[in-house]
């Protein structure tokens, strides 16, 4: 009669290849994808475990790039942003390249440096349907965009609302200079523009206004 293999173990957690980072179910990693000209993929590990070879595998829930989503890049999508698919998968723990850092957008917005390791995630994506959830977003602006955090925003004195300094018919530079500033809606004379140094640099991750989100 044929022995039965021993089944797989689940671990604790897993040592990185070549480093002392310690990788645990809830973490994100950074890990090599197939084709070396392409950023690293990003993914938060599940589970870890190991075969009877002691062979470590990870189950993973892919993270997807903007570029990477149904529809593409738009103008509103961070340069760091990533959505939480429903896309999972078992990988070799050996592809697994770094740890990472996937923030909310509220924390995001708060952090005072911004690393290399350092993303934020404010949309869960469906990747067979192309479907985001929440399917409603803050938006600002003339524009009605959503808060690009890589973008400056000027706040109005008047009705408290964001701008793009070129919707506003302002440079970066100028935006930069003033004071205080009231939008064309809550004042129609220039000379009450002032500079924004004592105000927020940019809105919060809570909009005072919604829409439903456009489809891509």
């Amino acid at each position: 009669m044929a022995k039965t293999k021993p089944g797989k173990k689940d671990l604790d957690s897993y040592t990185i290849k070549g480093t002392n980072k310690i990788v645990r179910p809830g973490d994100c990693v950074l890990m090599r994808p197939s084709d070396t000209d392409k950023a690293p993929y990003v993914a938060k590990v599940e589970k870890i475990d190991a075969n009877h070879r002691n062979n470590v595998k990870v189950q993973v829930r892919w993270y997807y790039r903007p570029e990477e989503s149904i529809g593409g890049r738009r103008q509103f999508h961070g340069a760091k942003e990533l959505f939480l698919s429903d896309h999972y998968d078992m990988q070799s723990a050996h592809t697994i390249e770094g740890k990472c850092t996937v923030h909310s957008f509220k924390n995001y917005t708060k952090l005072e440096n911004v690393g290399a390791e350092d993303y934020f995630c404010r949309f869960e994506y469906k990747a067979a349907t192309g479907g985001f959830t929440p399917d409603r977003v803050a938006v600002y602006c003339k524009c009605e965009m959503p808060y690009n955090p890589d973008d400056l925003m000027v706040q109005c004195e008047g009705c408290k609302d964001w701008f793009h300094p070129n919707c506003m018919g302002m440079t970066i530079e100028e935006a930069k200079k003033l004071d205080l500033f009231m939008c064309s809606d809550c004042s129609s004379d220039d000379d009450t523009r002032r500079s924004l140094n004592s105000l927020p640099a940019s809105p919060t991750a809570d909009g005072k206004v919604e829409t439903k989100r456009r489809k891509r």
